[in-house]
């Protein structure tokens, strides 16, 4: 059976085990406003800014 010569570095490992895979990014829908969203972000819509079906700021106009 064949032996390593070397330790592998534990990067190197990790490297190989890695499993990264381009994922779909989870969008939902907003229930309050309708707008599509992505999952635990902030969203703009009609100068409020949302979060979780909340208003969390409004735009100032300047």
């Amino acid at each position: 059976m064949a032996h390593p010569k070397r330790r592998q570095s534990t990067t190197r490992r990790d490297k190989r085990r890695t499993h990264y895979k381009a994922n779909t990014p989870h969008v939902l829908t907003c229930q309050t406003t309708g707008e599509p969203h992505l999952m635990h972000r902030a969203h703009w819509y009609e100068g409020k800014l949302y979060y979780r079906g909340k208003v969390v700021m409004e735009k100032a106009e300047a």
